[in-house]
């Protein structure tokens, strides 16, 4: 590790440091992201730039094929840049190795993603503790901590129960749960309402809602304007840029 494991648990983003001298949590600066087959090239990503703070909730919104999932596997650590840098509260992802990849995407990030994404054959509590058993965290303390998220989303009653004996409703939130086990300060939501009913959709909204008010950063990305407008802040992305209102481009540097 370079520092790594360190600046995990000291993001330098606390609210209570004056806005001056707290850094972004999210730096993006002249994002491309291009994908190759054969003498084929797509830009999904066409130089985006933009930063959100700590504690904000952000909701990036665009169509289909508007490069919204692209730029959700970049924050999300599961894919790096063609080109231009993605800071993580000051640091540089393009620069870290795999195995620091891993540790941010398992320590300082939480996912929620449509598919919910639960093992089948584990009750919500295993599924809940997976992360923190990744991190080597001893038996008593996932169980202990896994038992905790459970209690915060309204599911200590189900900790038994299988993904299968769960609404989807449910499931999400045994989603949300795992997402908040290790503590991140950031939440990135991947379509978290798409599979659900009406009813669950707006349980899960209030949930998010909750954990923004908790002082975590919270971006969700969707294509639902309803829940869009769930959040603080909206950025609406076509075809790999980002829109003001009047729909012209912005934040697009050429590589």
């Amino acid at each position: 590790m370079t520092g790594v494991e360190d600046t995990a648990e000291v993001w330098l983003d606390r609210t209570d440091v004056h806005p001056a001298y707290r850094r972004p949590v999210i730096d993006v600066e002249g994002v491309w992201k291009t994908y190759r087959s054969g003498s084929l090239e797509v830009d999904a990503l066409r130089g985006v730039t933009f930063t959100i703070d700590p504690g904000e909730y952000v909701a990036i919104m665009g169509p289909s094929g508007s490069g919204k999932s692209t730029l959700m596997h970049i924050l999300g650590c599961l894919d790096v840049p063609t080109s231009g840098r993605f800071l993580l509260a000051g640091d540089d992802v393009s620069a870290m190795s795999e195995e620091e990849l891993a540790h941010v995407r398992n320590k300082r990030i939480g996912f929620v993603f449509q598919q919910f994404n639960l093992l089948a054959s584990l009750d919500s509590q295993r599924n809940v503790e997976l992360p923190l058993l990744y991190a080597g965290v001893d038996r008593a303390e996932r169980r202990r901590r896994s038992l905790e998220a459970l209690e915060r989303v309204g599911l200590g009653d189900r900790v038994d129960h299988r993904p299968g004996e769960l609404s989807g409703g449910q499931q999400q939130r045994v989603a949300v749960a795992r997402a908040l086990v290790t503590d991140p300060d950031l939440i990135l939501a991947d379509e978290p309402t798409g599979n659900l009913d009406s009813v669950s959709a707006r349980d899960v909204m209030s949930l998010l809602d909750e954990l923004h008010r908790g002082g975590r950063t919270v971006v969700l990305i969707t294509h639902d304007a309803d829940v869009a407008d769930a959040s603080q802040r909206v950025m609406r992305i076509f075809d790999g840029q980002f829109a003001d209102s009047t729909g012209a481009p912005v934040g697009v540097d050429l590589p």
